[in-house]
């Protein structure tokens, strides 16, 4: 695998002949409305850190060319695949059409989920986040197939969204026995 420092990330533009050298995980990402680009950047980089096949920025959600996101992506955004749908639930219509099998996990606190360490977590999977403030959507949760949270064990009740989603990631890596080496 190619490893690049930041200074390389930075100035990256990704040969079609350089991506083929990447093997990809099957996990997406369905951005529903995030709206901080440092979120939205951020996201691009733990794609890329766990081998993601795509991300769907979806809604509100800004989309690259944008120099915030860029700069919070450090390019990485070049790296990852992604495509912008009009709503999450578009997104999620259009994975179930392409990959019938694909589970659909929401990042969500919710009177229906559950700890996200009990999930069984399998290929193909798309993971979900909100809205900073209003979180995923009730029409994209109620196409979900499962809704998983974080215990907050302090005064506050959330996480970002990208910190939430990059837990996530890599527990569906750890539960799908990928080699984290």
């Amino acid at each position: 695998m190619i490893k690049l420092n930041s200074k390389q990330l930075r100035k990256s533009q990704p040969l079609p002949k350089a991506m083929d050298q990447f093997s990809r995980n099957e996990i997406y990402f369905i951005l529903d409305n995030v709206l901080d680009t440092f979120n939205i950047g951020s996201i691009f980089r733990i794609a890329d850190a766990v081998a993601a096949r795509e991300i769907y920025l979806c809604g509100e959600t800004a989309t690259p060319p944008n120099n915030k996101i860029r700069r919070a992506s450090v390019n990485t955004w070049q790296w990852v695949a992604w495509e912008y749908k009009k709503t999450a639930v578009d997104a999620v219509k259009d994975l179930r059409k392409k990959i019938p099998k694909i589970k659909i996990i929401a990042i969500e606190q919710g009177e229906n989920s559950i700890p996200f360490e009990k999930e069984k977590y399998s290929f193909p999977v798309a993971l979900i986040v909100g809205h900073e403030t209003y979180g995923v959507s009730q029409e994209t949760l109620n196409l979900a197939d499962s809704m998983v949270d974080l215990p907050m064990l302090g005064v506050n009740q959330s996480l970002n969204v990208m910190v939430s989603l990059g837990i996530i990631a890599y527990e569906a890596l750890k539960k799908n026995f990928v080699d984290l080496n």
